[in-house]
């Protein structure tokens, strides 16, 4: 008995030495991957787990069970491929922005004394394909700077070629200026010039001194798209829209957009400063450009309050006594605040108080401390800071309800934020 325990280890040790050198039970010696996958199957590396089919025999001896995640279809990974590229498009476009956008129209119809109609409709689809075309390229004109300063993003990751970005870029262009066409030519006109104000910015002047100019020219280009089309697009008395109307349309043009100028200006200036403190976003150590920005951020916001920027066309349908009682532009000379007893002089200043609210401690905070995160964040804040603008300058004019719906736009942005970074 005692010679057989003695024996049989040696025996074993014997029959191990004439596998093949390098290899044991088909693995290589210490390869982690082979032994972990199947120690985690409960088959102690010599057997399929019990609770899936073997997988198919390779030919190798010694090789049953093994690797046996490698050799199935991974089925888990094809149902999420769709949602990976989902993902991937919606971090190139940044999505969450496209809430910043629909405010324009807004704001510009209610600045030429317009209820939105379907020109308004028109502008908001133009200006989301075009916001959205400047995103894609936007990342296609960076990829080589990203793929050092930001290498998780979809181009240099090589989630989204180049080749898509840039295709995305021309279709949505197209697509941009196509719906602009049929809210009029005035329209087709004012999204031409956004348009090539993008293009041209993307591919050239981002990197130059003229390049926040450039930004705020388009986003100024862009609510007065939507004051363009809201002001040709109305309904002709006999009930065709100015649109068919070719004769209407060129009449009225573009000076039916001259009464939204104030408004498109000091969203520009909001702009502006948004573009100058991204140009800092993956370096950071600008300390001078957000206070400078939070001081034109607290100007703007006392512009909106004080400043009477004039009258807005008359509503139509609407008498003379209501109309005389409807804007708030009308009342501002009673002071610094107005008459505060009016609810929508109340709403105008709560809408106000929010912009800065949003806007203001980002930019303080990255001036205090200049790092990328604060920086990038204060970039953030300026770009979600542009929905409770736009909703003040909409409520400004005279258009409470609209103001409202706009503000409404919060919510979904901070939500889709949370899950697609703003820049």
């Amino acid at each position: 008995m005692r010679w057989r325990r003695n024996t049989l280890p040696a025996v074993l040790a014997a029959a191990l030495s004439v596998l093949p050198p390098g290899r044991r039970n088909g693995y290589p010696h210490g390869g982690p991957t082979a032994v972990t996958e199947d120690s985690l199957s409960g088959a102690g590396g010599t057997a399929p787990a019990p609770d899936r089919p073997e997988p198919p025999s390779t030919g190798r001896p010694g090789e049953r069970g093994a690797h046996a995640a490698a050799d199935r279809p991974d089925t888990g990974s094809d149902r999420g491929e769709p949602r990976q590229r989902l993902r991937a498009w919606a971090e190139l476009l940044r999505v969450s922005a496209l809430f910043s956008v629909p405010g324009d129209a807004l704001a510009g119809a209610a600045a030429v004394g317009r209820r939105p109609g379907r020109g308004t409709v028109l502008a908001i689809g133009a200006s989301l394909c075009l916001y959205e075309a400047g995103m894609a390229l936007n990342d296609w004109a960076d990829r080589d700077e990203d793929a050092v300063d930001r290498p998780h993003r979809p181009i240099p990751s090589g989630r989204i070629s180049p080749a898509a970005a840039l295709g995305a870029a021309g279709a949505l262009t197209a697509a941009g200026l196509a719906l602009a066409a049929r809210a009029g030519r005035p329209a087709l006109t004012v999204a031409t010039g956004l348009a090539a104000t993008v293009w041209a910015y993307d591919l050239h002047l981002k990197h130059t001194k003229a390049g926040p100019a450039a930004m705020a020219a388009a986003r100024s280009l862009d609510l007065l798209l939507g004051a363009t089309a809201t002001a040709t697009g109305v309904r002709a008395p006999g009930g065709t829209s100015a649109p068919d109307n070719v004769a209407a349309a060129a009449h009225r043009g573009l000076p039916a957009c001259l009464p939204a100028l104030p408004a498109a200006l000091a969203l520009g200036a909001h702009t502006y400063g948004v573009t100058s403190v991204s140009r800092h976003e993956t370096q950071g150590g600008s300390t001078g450009t957000p206070l400078a920005v939070l001081a034109t951020t607290t100007a703007l916001a006392a512009a909106v309050l004080r400043e009477p920027w004039g009258r807005a066309p008359d509503r139509p349908g609407t008498t003379r006594a209501a109309a005389d009682a409807g804007p708030v532009a009308r009342r501002l000379d009673a002071g610094p605040l107005g008459k505060v007893t009016d609810p929508v002089r109340l709403l105008a200043i709560t809408l106000t108080g929010a912009y800065l609210r949003t806007a203001g401690p980002p930019l303080l905070h990255a001036a205090l401390n200049p790092s990328p995160p604060l920086t990038q964040r204060a970039v953030g804040g300026g770009i979600r800071a542009m929905i409770p603008l736009q909703a003040a300058l909409t409520a400004r004019a005279g258009a409470p309800v609209t103001a409202l719906a706009v503000m409404g736009l919060v919510p979904l942005a901070r939500s889709l934020a949370r899950k697609v970074s703003l820049t």
